[in-house]
């Protein structure tokens, strides 16, 4: 029988000893950082994404989930801030991408640079979803916007416009990426399109 008033938690043993995450204290090479993430909407994805966070140490400050706007892609765009060293971020980030975690954005790492593209060929057939995972899943390409155009018919040859967002410098490697996938699936390319309004 504990001898804790009524209502009070009781104490667990060693509860005397400072413990960071019970007093709010935390590393001082610590500091804040926002990982932006895309999750698909099934029970359990937005568990597993903050999963790799705690078990490399970060410290949980906010989340901020969307779940009635999804992005083109249909899934939930989520904002998570948390406490960690700046090694720890680095492990962290990888960790997510490592259990499959789509990470748009981490910290100051973001997708500056724009690309509009056209997919043309049996974009059906070929599993246009596959294809945008497969875009998604370079750590340096995001896929921003997506327009399908099929005015014959599933059956017959379609268009998809992309507008994909890459990380500083690395638009080339992402057009890169799209055309492996393209050549593999009998797609053509065009691009870049410029002067189209995204």
């Amino acid at each position: 029988m504990s001898d804790a008033p009524d209502g009070a938690p009781e104490d667990p043993e060693g509860a005397d000893e400072a413990d960071p995450a019970v007093d709010g204290g935390h590393d001082p090479g610590s500091s804040t950082h926002t990982v932006r993430l895309e999750l698909v909407d099934e029970p359990g994805q937005l568990l597993a994404a903050l999963q790799p966070i705690a078990d490399n140490g970060g410290n949980l400050l906010s989340i901020y989930h969307e779940r009635g706007n999804k992005t083109p892609r249909g899934r939930i765009p989520v904002e998570v801030d948390f406490e960690a060293t700046a090694d720890r971020f680095e492990v962290i980030v990888g960790a997510l991408r490592d259990e499959g975690i789509a990470v748009m954005q981490a910290g100051t790492e973001r997708y500056a640079e724009e690309l509009t593209l056209l997919l043309v060929g049996h974009l059906i057939d070929t599993d246009l979803s596959d294809t945008l995972s497969r875009i998604e899943a370079d750590a340096s390409t995001s896929v921003a916007d997506v327009s399908l155009a099929a005015p014959q018919g599933t059956a017959e040859a379609s268009s998809a416009r992309l507008r994909l967002e890459a990380r500083t410098g690395e638009t080339a490697d992402a057009l890169e990426t799209v055309r492996g996938i393209a050549e593999e699936k009998g797609l053509r390319v065009v691009a870049p399109l410029a002067g189209v309004e995204t």
